[in-house]
């Protein structure tokens, strides 16, 4: 499974699309300015899309100064030209607004997410240092390095498999005002080798000592995260849990639910799991004042006398 729509909202605003001619349309309030231009050439041979280049030139000079909230979406074609990382860095002074940025909104049509040809992210961030939120989404030479950034509430990567190179660059990051930590770890088969140990600083409370909403999503090994977080110290500062998208079980939830109180959380999200109806049914019972959101249950794939599970995003 991957991507089947554009967002719809971030950062708290509605998405407007940038037309491709023409002025911005007249919007009623804030709200979150979605760049994409896609386009398929052969000849493209793994550099920048010159045509999305000069496009977004343009609307940076038509609306840079008011623009606060920006999506980008398609840039050409993904798997064959690299996201424009270096050309939004340079870019930020044309920006001075900006405050919400997620780089790679496209859906799977337009380019499948383990195709993405993103390269290191963390460029952005010393580029905007007013820089409140940022999400990104990648797959083929996505990458981050440790970033000091005073202003970050929200980090979200979005990915079908994260590598322990990129886990362990943010986590040695210095993020102090970090709130919102959202990490799609993925599956092995696209490069998703982080494993629990290489959270351990995370789970242990040692980073970002602001955090209090933690997503582990999207994550293969969601049983044996649900495990760790039974006795993890980060646990009881968050006020929202996020394990969603993932493969999560019985087995997981059962350990997670005979660890530590969870009743001081305001929202657990476990959507898209393998749990039992009955183990389902028991998360909610214990957790009467928590919202817990338990849909689109999953039954696991059986074939020659295996089971299978499979996160919500992978190619």
């Amino acid at each position: 499974m991957t991507f089947g729509s554009h967002a719809r909202t971030f950062a708290g605003r509605p998405v407007v699309d940038v037309p491709v001619d023409g002025p911005l349309p007249t919007v009623d309030g804030a709200v979150s300015w979605r760049f994409s231009l896609w386009h398929f050439d052969e000849t493209a041979d793994y550099k920048l899309s010159d045509t999305f280049r000069a496009a977004f030139d343009r609307f940076v000079a038509q609306a840079g100064p008011s623009v606060d909230s920006l999506v980008v979406g398609a840039w050409g074609y993904a798997a064959f030209n690299p996201a424009p990382i270096a050309q939004l860095c340079a870019a930020a002074p044309r920006l001075p607004a900006l405050r919400a940025l997620f780089l790679g909104d496209m859906t799977s049509e337009e380019c499948e997410v383990s195709w993405m040809k993103v390269g290191d992210v963390s460029p952005l961030l010393t580029a905007y240092p007013e820089l409140e939120v940022l999400r990104v989404r990648g797959g083929e030479d996505f990458a981050f390095s440790p970033v000091r950034h005073a202003r970050l509430r929200e980090l979200a990567v979005e990915t079908g498999g994260l590598s322990r190179a990129f886990v362990g660059a943010v986590l040695d990051s210095d993020l102090p005002a970090l709130t919102d930590l959202e990490l799609w770890l993925g599956a092995s088969d696209y490069g998703g080798d982080a494993q629990v140990s290489d959270l351990a600083p995370l789970l242990a409370g040692e980073r970002f000592g602001a955090l209090r909403r933690l997503g582990l999503r999207n994550a293969e090994i969601a049983d044996d995260l649900a495990e760790a977080l039974a006795t993890a110290a980060v646990v009881p500062r968050l006020e929202r849990l996020d394990l969603s998208l993932g493969t999560l079980g019985d087995r997981g939830a059962a350990a997670l639910f005979a660890g530590q109180p969870l009743k001081h959380l305001t929202e657990l999200d476990l959507h898209h799991h393998y749990l039992s109806e009955e183990m389902a049914a028991s998360v909610v019972a214990a957790l009467p004042g928590v919202r817990v959101d338990m849909s689109d249950p999953r039954k696991a794939d059986e074939y020659d006398g295996e089971s299978y599970r499979y996160t919500a995003v992978s190619e």
